[in-house]
């Protein structure tokens, strides 16, 4: 893992337990730290690099007791050759326009937002959220962020990814999509677009957050293999069974 060293000592603080929202009977802790200041860049990247995440300007990563699930992975840009199935997912989807925009909500953003939460997530917090806390989601962030929207030739939204740019990668932070369109792989596309944009721009890593084999929400990740995963020794190949 490169070095980068910080201006100024930055605090890290436990989040109390709560209910796992992956994995039923569990509960979840986080280890928490404000990415603030002339060096929240800086910051950002290191703790990237060790595994963290980031939401709105608070960098996290798991620390749960007597539990190892999420495992932070990053996609190997130019290893990744997409198999049968996400050629499929690519070609189904050639007829959206992607297009990168400013990291601003819009109601219509939000309204599609609204609609996958309900649609996928219903009864969870992101459910609940509302039009101000949508737009701090997408516009509270110290980093570099921006948005990629993809239309139909209708220019109808169909699909949105929050994406942090850092100086080896592109970090899907949260995206969502019509959940009407459940046979298009919206989410698995945006994934795929990431990618060729990364290596379009000469990055070598996509960073996909954590990947959790025991939930269905988050295990679809192993397709994007080959991944690494970050753990005890840093970044290593993630050994699963692809698709």
């Amino acid at each position: 893992m490169d070095h980068i060293p910080l201006k100024r000592p930055h605090f890290f603080f436990t989040t109390a337990p709560l209910p796992c929202p992956y994995i039923a009977g569990r509960l979840e802790r986080k280890i928490v730290t404000e990415l603030s200041g002339p060096d929240a860049e800086m910051l950002h990247e290191a703790l990237s690099r060790a595994g963290f995440r980031r939401s709105h300007s608070i960098a996290y990563t798991p620390a749960c007791p007597g539990c190892n699930a999420c495992v932070p992975v990053r996609i190997v840009v130019d290893d990744f050759h997409p198999k049968r199935t996400l050629r499929r997912v690519m070609k189904h989807n050639a007829g959206l326009l992607a297009r990168e925009v400013n990291a601003r909500a819009t109601a219509e953003q939000y309204r599609l937002f609204a609609r996958y939460q309900e649609s996928r997530h219903s009864g969870g917090d992101m459910a609940l959220m509302g039009f101000y806390d949508y737009r701090s989601m997408i516009e509270d962030s110290p980093i570099e962020t921006f948005l990629v929207e993809y239309r139909t030739p209708d220019n109808t939204l169909r699909a949105v990814v929050l994406t942090d740019r850092m100086s080896d990668g592109l970090s899907a932070v949260y995206s969502f999509y019509d959940p009407e369109m459940t046979e298009a792989s919206l989410g698995s596309y945006m994934i795929l677009w990431l990618v060729a944009e990364a290596r379009r721009l000469g990055l070598p890593y996509v960073y996909l957050g954590y990947w959790i084999a025991e939930s269905n929400k988050m295990s679809y990740k192993a397709r994007f293999a080959p991944l690494e995963a970050f753990g005890p020794g840093g970044w290593r190949p993630l050994e699963v069974d692809e698709d």
